[in-house]
């Protein structure tokens, strides 16, 4: 979990007040300093050992969730590892056309409850633009629910909105518990989705006009091939 500058201030301001208390505490019950030094170094020894298993936890954590592979993903392969991950949780998932999605990339349903969601990739703070995108897709497609999913954290303007407009922001640590909930052997593999998308890409080759690589895009059609060279090179071929 990511920490504010405040929440470490705070966290270290209370370090300080244990060995404060610590070492007036042993001082008064022993009246001894080189006794008090012994116990104050045994509590920051204890300390860290703490520390270090809860580091060694939260590395674990970050492993069996695959986060830092969904990291490297690109914003179409963030979409469709998402579809695959709910769709493992029982909904039902369309991924929609990048162009005219009116705010949403995901249109997901469960129980007769349609919900809208914008899936964000990033390597900073996802903003209020996405915010207030995906309660305009609310509106358009009559869901009852919207959503921002991220693999990163929100700014603050973000979740200010997200509050008064009633989005769900999903961040960076809910979606590793999201992930981690689910069973080891069902839960979707991020480098899984990457290799179908890949394997489908490279069936049909390279850009006959250039010779780059051929990518997997979306447009108002549904999904294209296009080249990996755009804007340079503008070559696309129908997926099939």
């Amino acid at each position: 979990m990511r920490r504010t500058k405040k929440q470490q201030r705070k966290i270290d301001e209370a370090i300080n007040l244990i060995f404060l208390l610590v070492a007036s505490a042993s001082l008064f019950i022993t009246k001894d300093l080189y006794v008090t030094g012994v116990v104050v170094v045994l509590t920051m020894i204890v300390m860290v050992v703490i520390a270090s298993n809860k580091r060694k936890r939260a590395n674990e954590r970050l492993r069996n969730s695959r986060i830092e592979e969904i990291d490297s993903m690109d914003g179409i392969q963030f979409e469709y590892y998402l579809k695959e991950l709910y769709l493992s949780r029982g909904y039902g998932v369309e991924v929609t056309n990048a162009s005219g999605d009116y705010g949403a990339d995901l249109v997901l349903k469960k129980e007769g409850r349609k919900i809208v969601a914008q899936a964000k990739r990033y390597s900073k703070d996802v903003g209020i633009k996405a915010v207030q995108e995906v309660i305009g897709a609310k509106s358009y497609y009559k869901a009852d629910e919207a959503w921002v999913v991220t693999n990163s954290y929100f700014t603050k303007a973000a979740r200010e909105l997200a509050q008064t407009g009633n989005v769900r922001l999903v961040d960076r640590d809910e979606l590793i518990d999201f992930i981690l909930e689910l069973n080891s052997a069902a839960a979707v593999k991020p480098e899984q989705v990457k290799q179908r998308m890949t394997e489908t890409v490279s069936s049909h080759g390279n850009c006959s006009k250039c010779g780059s690589q051929m990518v997997l895009k979306k447009g108002k059609r549904g999904e294209f091939l296009g080249c990996s060279s755009f804007p340079k090179c503008r070559y696309t071929k129908n997926v099939g």
